[in-house]
């Protein structure tokens, strides 16, 4: 996403908390001291993994929002909870803008430009930020007040975590049948079992591998639990518990 605003012609830089490699694409442009970081900043997207890192990032160790005296926008891509990001509106002083702007296609869309962008918020900060957006994505649903993106987000996730479930499930057993993979994955993408998950097995990073707390897969259990803190009392939450649990139950898939 850093690479593509700044192909687009922005002036940006970024910010980690990891360290960042010295010869490694775009290191001129990356930070690893807030304080720095923080000079001048005016537009700050916050793509962390979830709930406890964006705290970090807004009010914690980081305090962008307090060492940044020039900030007047905030763009939440991370998905988290809608219930969270609702309460950040009485966090976050008034004249700073919220956007929340979680987006969808994985690794490879970010790569290549080409991300589905769910926003929430203003028009009129939604209009003044689009070209930010252009330059990294190419679907843009507006969903309505700030929150409704998240809403969205979440709720489109639950799809892709149950496709995600079912797909590698559909896989296994072709396994013990016998069929072939690249076989049914085509046949799948040209017929009724057709998702997103599946159409994309190959360019997909996340698609052979397992559980684990740091990679997407475990993410995927974090976003159904999103979702899940923002369902109200008498919403059905037994089918996305299951999906959650078979998503927990993954095992590394071999090529």
């Amino acid at each position: 996403m850093l690479a593509a605003l700044d192909k687009a012609g922005f002036c940006v830089r970024g910010f980690d908390v990891q360290p960042i490699a010295k010869s490694g694409p775009l290191s001129d442009l990356m930070h690893t001291d807030a304080c720095i970081f923080a000079k001048g900043l005016q537009i700050l997207i916050t793509v962390v993994r979830d709930i406890t890192q964006t705290e970090e990032v807004l009010h914690g160790p980081q305090g962008l929002i307090a060492q940044a005296p020039d900030l007047h926008t905030i763009i939440i891509c991370s998905t988290l909870s809608p219930r969270y990001v609702h309460d950040l509106r009485e966090r976050v002083p008034g004249h700073i803008a919220l956007i929340d702007a979680p987006m969808s296609g994985a690794a490879i869309a970010a790569q290549e430009a080409r991300l589905s962008f769910m926003l929430g918020g203003a028009d009129s900060d939604l209009d003044r930020c689009q070209p930010l957006f252009d330059a990294m994505g190419a679907h843009f649903h507006r969903m309505g007040v700030f929150g409704m993106g998240m809403q969205a987000k979440v709720l489109n996730n639950l799809l892709a975590a149950s496709n995600t479930a079912m797909t590698r499930l559909v896989l296994d057993w072709a396994d013990e049948a016998g069929l072939d993979e690249c076989a049914l994955l085509d046949l799948i993408n040209t017929s009724s079992g057709q998702n997103w998950f599946a159409s994309n097995f190959d360019t997909i990073e996340f698609s052979r591998d397992g559980l684990s707390d740091n990679n997407s897969i475990g993410i995927l259990v974090k976003d159904v639990e999103s979702a899940l803190d923002a369902a109200t009392p008498d919403t059905d939450t037994a089918l996305p518990r299951a999906v959650q649990d078979a998503i927990r139950q993954l095992k590394p898939r071999c090529p």
